[in-house]
């Protein structure tokens, strides 16, 4: 039916929605101590890969979205929609759904 290129594809987010990749989780602490492989849980922290438009409001202002791509972001553990383009799993958020974003 579609024919796409997986290397070749790219997600544009619509209104105020996030697309997030989430960092790699480590294993061993600052200190050296190696973490189980059982531990499930997800990492907080990711970087914006892309960012919508924004929202309109009820006049029809648009209010712009105060991320942008390259943003280091506190994610919730729980949330948002995982996204798999080509080999890359990403997860797309709701912009009040970003806990906060990390100052350099």
């Amino acid at each position: 039916m579609f024919r796409t290129r997986s290397l070749l594809r790219s997600l544009a987010p619509l209104g105020d929605r996030v697309l997030v990749r989430r960092g790699v989780k480590e294993t061993t602490t600052a200190g050296g101590i190696i973490l189980p492989a059982s531990d499930k849980s997800k990492n907080n922290e990711g970087e914006v890969v892309a960012v919508g438009p924004g929202v309109k409001d009820v006049s029809g202002t648009l209010h712009a979205i105060n991320l942008a791509v390259g943003d280091k972001v506190l994610l919730p553990e729980y949330g948002g929609t995982a996204v798999k383009l080509g080999e890359d799993e990403m997860v797309l958020f709701r912009e009040d759904d970003i806990l906060g974003k990390f100052e350099n």
